[in-house]
């Protein structure tokens, strides 16, 4: 048996390009969630499901090895709550962008408040105007979400998540390519 050697440089340069093409991917799904934002809505309430399910599955898994009866009476309970939630959500997913997108509202609500709180309580600190600065703006999101739920629930979700998509490609590109251009170098 023989064992191939390959120099770091070249495993990095690999690397990186799949990382670029990672990147590219990630960017298209951004910017087909901002076109069709209905269909990844859908998409992210299916993946939420599917998430809830294996972590729902684990919990389970879990409770054999939690100590205690109480331990294992509270891990079998979230386990459980969250496969029936996952499954509803995969079984009823127009009703589960609803919920998700009222749940993406309390939360902009909440963040809201705490930016807020943290604004005045960082008052006499440099750039504590900030912190409000983000708590309007959250505010106001939330507002507008708000106002127009459940009849915005087929493209508020979708938007966002394929906005977080691109940016998050747009970074990834930015940082490969960077490291490209320290394995030429």
């Amino acid at each position: 048996m023989s064992v191939k050697s390959t120099s770091v440089p070249a495993i990095v340069k690999k690397s990186v390009n799949w990382s670029i093409a990672l990147s590219v991917l990630i960017i298209l799904a951004g910017a087909l969630g901002i076109i069709l934002p209905p269909l990844a809505g859908f998409a992210t309430t299916v993946f939420f499901g599917w998430l809830l399910i294996f972590c729902g599955i684990a919990h389970l898994l879990f409770a054999w090895h939690a100590g205690g009866a109480g331990g294992i009476i509270g891990q079998v309970f979230i386990g459980v709550a969250y496969v029936v939630i996952g499954s509803y959500l995969l079984l009823n997913p127009l009703v589960g962008l609803l919920a998700l997108t009222f749940a993406l509202t309390v939360y902009l609500f909440a963040e809201a408040i705490l930016e807020f709180t943290m604004g005045f309580q960082l008052r006499r600190i440099k750039g504590s105007s900030w912190f409000f600065l983000d708590a309007i703006i959250t505010l106001i999101l939330a507002i507008m979400i708000w106002r127009a739920w459940p009849f915005n629930s087929g493209w508020v979700l979708g938007t966002l998540v394929g906005i977080s998509l691109l940016f998050s490609g747009a970074a990834r590109l930015m940082l490969s390519l960077s490291a490209r251009g320290l394995t030429i170098a």
